[in-house]
């Protein structure tokens, strides 16, 4: 054990070393554009991988694994059904998103509807990108706990200290660059993890035979627990499918059809590398006869493999969950950046100034997430409570406003707040007011009148306000959704 903890420490060190100084010796971005897009000039191969890279982070790495030990193949829903379907809805709108060519989703808002609703969406947008970078930072915090032994709190304070250093100072470029780096380890180490439980568990066959000696009846049900399942698609699906990080990528891409291309590749690795964690947690349960503490993974690591062997993987399981986080954090400084601070208290600041306001937004987002990632110890609460939000409060003003020309800055306006209260009220209920509520949190029933109240929120509302039909044919045109396919 001691062994697997100095090789772990020496190559998380070596690692750091390179990629902080990759982002330290680069060229230096000279424009917020730059520092947020990469000027655009990035290959869609490249976007591809972070995307990838940027969903595929401690929740795939971590939670599918230790879910799909205990409920079976059916606990591919929670997290790789989602992204598929958000990643399928993107494919759709992908060459629209890029065509409009705002730099943020709220510019993009207020292009569509006007200041008001853009200013919502950022503050949206800032909560949703600050709470979701705080799960990736209890990810950290519990697998550096569980597997080096360290105090949780120093954990995560080190693993955030990490992602902080090359944000700040090589923006989305460095992000891109380290997040190539993040999946190739995570890819190699989850393959390696996959072999190592694949072989010594006797394989698919086997497990079938524990599993009916067991009397898990379900675990090879893909339909097992359907309607529970389904909320994870819906609002995480809906949620994740509006992203902001994800469009700030299809922004970056060269062009449309590159925007396109790149979506439709992550939704065909997305498929093996989902069910690849899938079945590694199922294969588990032919190595352990209860939940290993830390989870499948760290299990597998220190009883399994070998000390140097297991501790690539760690420092890949590392790197993945840092390349969500680094994605998440850099979204969050470029909506407080743009949004905030240039389109709403100073349009005249120069580029300079943006950058500044860029590398300090960084470090705003990073500090707040870390705060919430200390209090609520919990990935899956952590990202359940930011994707109800936003999948409420920002999915269909945004997506609509690309189809339906009636579709209003009231409308927009009205669906958003009830959205925002809706999720607030759910969450002073989750935190234990008492408060009622004819429902059950994190139910089916509760996503969907959130999202149906949402929705008939926005038509009622744009139908009874004055028609903006010259804004929105403007838009619906330069978007030109319907020759997309």
């Amino acid at each position: 054990m001691a062994s697997l903890q100095s090789f772990s420490i020496i190559l998380l060190t070596i690692y750091v070393i390179l990629i902080v100084s990759s982002s330290l010796f680069s060229k230096k971005s000279d424009s917020i554009e730059g520092y947020f897009l990469a000027n655009r000039s990035l290959s869609f191969l490249a976007l591809a991988i972070t995307f990838i890279a940027s969903w595929w982070g401690a929740g795939s790495a971590i939670e599918t694994a230790d879910h799909s030990y205990q409920n079976g193949i059916s606990a591919f829903w929670i997290y790789g059904m989602p992204v598929l379907f958000s990643t399928g809805l993107l494919f759709v709108f992908a060459r629209a998103i890029r065509k409009v060519g705002s730099i943020t989703q709220p510019q993009l808002l207020e292009e569509r509807y006007g200041k008001a609703p853009a200013l919502m969406l950022s503050i949206l947008i800032f909560l949703f990108m600050t709470i979701t970078a705080a799960s990736q930072i209890v990810g950290i915090g519990i697998f550096f706990e569980k597997f080096l032994h360290l105090d949780y709190t120093m954990s995560a304070l080190i693993g955030t200290g990490i992602v902080l250093l090359y944000s700040f100072f090589g923006g989305f470029k460095a992000v891109v660059r380290t997040d190539i780096i993040q999946f190739i380890f995570l890819l190699s180490a989850s393959i390696l993890v996959f072999a190592y439980a694949y072989y010594y568990s006797g394989g698919i066959s086997a497990i079938k035979t524990i599993a009916d000696t067991k009397q898990l009846t379900y675990y090879f049900s893909f339909t097992h627990q359907l309607s529970s399942n389904m909320v994870y698609i819906i609002t995480f699906g809906s949620a994740w499918m509006i992203q902001a990080n994800v469009w700030q990528r299809i922004s970056a891409a060269r062009s449309p059809q590159d925007a396109r291309k790149m979506i439709g590749l992550s939704f065909l690795v997305y498929i093996p590398l989902y069910l690849m964690v899938t079945f590694t947690g199922m294969l588990a349960l032919g190595l352990f006869e209860e939940m290993p503490q830390g989870g499948i993974i760290s299990g597998i690591i220190n009883d399994y493999m070998p000390p140097f062997l297991g501790a690539l993987i760690f420092v890949g399981i590392c790197s993945a969950i840092m390349s969500t986080m680094d994605s998440l954090i850099n979204t969050g400084a470029m909506v407080l950046c743009v949004d905030i601070y240039k389109n709403r208290f100073r349009p005249e600041a120069t580029q300079k100034q943006l950058l500044i306001v860029g590398k300090i937004g960084t470090i705003i987002v990073t500090l707040i997430a870390l705060l919430i990632g200390l209090e609520i110890k919990s990935i899956l609460k952590v990202s359940w409570l930011a994707a109800d939000l936003l999948s409420t409060g920002a999915f269909v003003p945004l997506i609509l406003g690309f189809i339906w020309k009636r579709g209003t800055t009231i409308g927009a306006m009205s669906s958003m707040l009830f959205g925002t209260i809706f999720s607030l009220y759910n969450l002073t209920v989750a935190l234990g007011a008492k408060l009622p509520l004819p429902w059950e949190i994190g139910t089916a029933k509760h996503v969907l009148i959130g999202m149906l109240g949402s929705s008939l929120v926005y038509l009622i509302a744009s139908l009874l306000s004055k028609a903006e039909t010259i804004k929105s044919e403007s838009f619906i045109h330069k978007a030109n959704l319907k020759h997309n396919s």
